[in-house]
């Protein structure tokens, strides 16, 4: 029976609601589940705590650390709260059917100390525990969407890709801008996405290389160009190119190119590369690596349309009428724009260039190519037997440069080292020439790894019905102000270095 209330005693509306649902809850979570429950929230509570003081005060978790604090705990503190109310209701419906539920539950006397004190630290706890669940959910998303859970976390499957992105132009960008880019749509669609890919990682289920380019890359328009302003006339760009030949001199020359970049400005005659190209080019692809474009479509100045098809290997019929047309963006010339994989002959070139690798070393443009062309059993393996092989070759062919640089020889193994650390992974089967890079056309490497690039369509190939033909005319994308000189003139001219008279 209820307890009776005394004349002239008031009661406080709210009590009657508490004692209706506090007084079932105390009795009926006197069980297993509940209690699990009880002790799964508070102990991944104190952890979440614990962790988020030290990142307060600067300790930055590792990615599996990460993994722990961001994503399963608040896993545990979120099965905890469900748990107990399973707990209840099972124990609610099980002395129904049984006969046995109360028709009065036990008195929870408010006035007792040791109650007041327990329904304070379930209130605070609660107040506390709300916050810390919408805290720990917010920064398991954060840790998802940062560089070291998408780099390090599968260290197997995105070393190359990783590796190739910390050593890009887009190393302070973090990878979601790219991949992701903004709004919820494309963060829900990712997610998705990734589920797959976790369930791949952990059966061992995904392809070795991974294959490129991605066919459902959110579009470039709403990712690159959050940046990158195609329609801001840029002008020109003076690129030089420093080659080094496979003499003992290591003999050095320059290629000086003014690329016409352009852009859409209409005040601008000058129209240049992305002028002439972006949202005005759809090609049909004739390959899943888009490296063969048999049937291109131009949108003209006056609005008209020409088609042009190549003659050398002309466009199916079911190609015409079901294949992907694809209009022309960042991401068809720019393929690589920060996982860039070298070939072997320029990324020496650079390193030379740079002062990692030292040109003043007999042949070591020539040795260096030929070490890293070595198919190594592993990448350990590269690490012990390149710097050894280039040792091995001073000490036999060149002893006295051998003992008095043996300092520079070491250096320059290392910069070797460098270079194949950053572009072959054998564990993921990817070697010279794996993905192909379409900015330009320097990288007709052999038959087996050819990048024709631009000449993808500017192969003089390429003609529309009427007998035009997609121009082939180098000065269209850049004028070439030296080519392989050892001491261009026009670089003393721009320095201000030459006697003009």
């Amino acid at each position: 029976m209820p307890e009776p209330i005394k004349p002239n005693q008031s009661v406080h509306p709210i009590l009657p609601i508490l004692r209706g649902v506090i007084r079932p809850a105390v009795y009926l979570s006197q069980n297993l589940i509940s209690r699990v429950g009880v002790v799964l929230t508070t102990t991944a509570g104190i952890t979440l705590v614990f962790a988020f003081i030290l990142l307060i005060v600067g300790v930055q978790p590792s990615p599996y650390a990460g993994i722990v604090v961001f994503m399963i705990l608040p896993g545990i503190f979120a099965l905890g709260l469900i748990l107990i109310p399973i707990g209840i209701i099972r124990d609610l419906r099980k002395f129904r059917r049984l006969g046995t539920l109360p028709l009065t539950y036990p008195t929870v006397d408010f006035s007792h100390p040791g109650v007041r004190r327990t329904l304070l630290f379930i209130a605070v706890m609660t107040a506390i525990n709300v916050p810390i669940f919408a805290f720990a959910t917010y920064q398991g998303t954060v840790f998802m969407e940062s560089t070291q859970f998408c780099g390090q976390t599968c260290h197997k499957v995105m070393d190359p890709e990783y590796t190739a992105y910390q050593r890009s132009p887009h190393a302070r960008v973090a990878c979601v801008e790219c991949h992701i880019g903004p709004g919820a749509p494309w963060f829900v669609r990712s997610k998705l996405s990734g589920s797959y890919q976790v369930l791949a990682v952990t059966l061992n289920l995904y392809p070795r290389p991974i294959s490129t380019p991605i066919h459902n890359l959110r579009p470039a328009r709403e990712t690159c160009e959050q940046c990158h302003w195609p329609e801001r006339f840029s002008g020109d760009k003076l690129v030089v190119r420093t080659k080094f030949a496979d003499d003992e001199k290591n003999s050095a020359t320059k290629t000086v190119l003014l690329v016409h970049i352009g852009g859409r400005n209409p005040d601008s005659k000058l129209i240049g590369i992305h002028g002439r190209h972006l949202g005005l080019v759809s090609y049909l692809p004739g390959d899943l690596k888009r490296q063969q474009i048999p049937w291109v479509s131009y949108r003209n100045a006056d609005g008209s349309v020409t088609e042009y098809a190549s003659t050398d290997a002309p466009p199916k019929a079911d190609l015409l009428a079901n294949g992907e047309r694809r209009t022309m963006d960042c991401m068809d010339c720019h393929n690589r724009p920060t996982h860039t994989f070298e070939m072997p002959e320029n990324a020496v070139n650079k390193q030379m260039a740079a002062g990692r690798i030292n040109p003043a070393l007999p042949f070591i443009h020539k040795k260096a190519v030929e070490l890293l062309k070595v198919k190594y059993r592993s990448r350990e393996a590269a690490e012990n037997e390149l710097p050894e092989a280039l040792r091995e070759y001073y000490r036999k062919n060149y002893p006295a440069i051998y003992d008095s640089q043996r300092a520079a020889i070491d250096e320059t193994a290392r910069g070797i080292l460098y270079i194949y650390e950053g572009n072959v992974f054998p564990e993921m089967n990817i070697a010279w020439g794996t993905y192909p890079n379409n900015l330009g056309h320097t990288d007709f490497s052999n038959a087996e790894n050819s990048f024709p690039g631009c000449f993808r369509c500017h192969d003089g190939n390429h003609k529309s019905k009427d007998g035009k033909e997609i121009t082939q005319d180098c000065n269209a994308c850049h004028s070439l102000l030296a080519q392989d000189e050892a001491d261009p003139k026009i670089l003393h001219e721009l320095a201000g270095g030459t006697d003009q008279k």
